[in-house]
C-alpha cells in the first residue's frame, strides 16, 4: 500500500520541476546609453507591425522606469535618435530583468546589455 503512494509522491514530485516556469514582461527600467536623446519611444511584439507608445524617453545616459505586462518575452524598441532617424532595437527580452541598457554606435549598430 505504501510503494504505490511513494511512487505517486515521486512522479507529482518529478512534474513540478519538470512544468515551465510562467514567464512574462514586465515592469523594468530603461537606461538611455545612445550617447543621445531618444524622441518617440514605441514598443511592438516582435514579429508583429503593431507599434505602441511605451512612454517618455529617458535623456541621454539617465534611466527610467517603464510599467508594462504581457505574457511574451520578445520585444522590439523604436526611438527617434538625432542625427539617426528612427533606430530599432530588434528581439530585446523583456523577461526575468529588471535593466534594459540601448546602446547605439555609428560603427556597431543597435544593441541592447541587460542587468538582473
Amino acid at each position: 500500500m505504501f510503494a504505490p503512494m511513494k511512487k505517486l509522491i515521486l512522479f507529482a514530485a518529478l512534474l513540478s520541476f519538470a512544468a515551465p516556469a510562467l514567464a512574462g514582461a514586465s515592469n523594468f527600467t530603461l537606461v538611455n546609453a545612445t550617447g543621445a536623446g531618444l524622441a518617440e519611444l514605441s514598443i511592438r511584439r516582435a514579429g508583429t507591425q503593431d507599434w505602441k507608445p511605451l512612454g517618455a524617453a529617458p535623456a541621454a545616459g539617465a534611466r527610467g522606469a517603464v510599467a508594462f505586462s504581457d505574457p511574451d518575452c520578445a520585444f522590439d524598441l523604436r526611438a527617434n535618435v538625432p542625427g539617426a532617424g528612427p533606430v530599432t532595437w530588434a528581439g530585446v527580452n523583456l523577461c526575468d530583468v529588471k535593466l534594459v541598457i540601448l546602446n547605439r554606435d555609428q560603427a556597431a549598430g543597435a544593441w541592447v546589455d541587460y542587468d538582473q
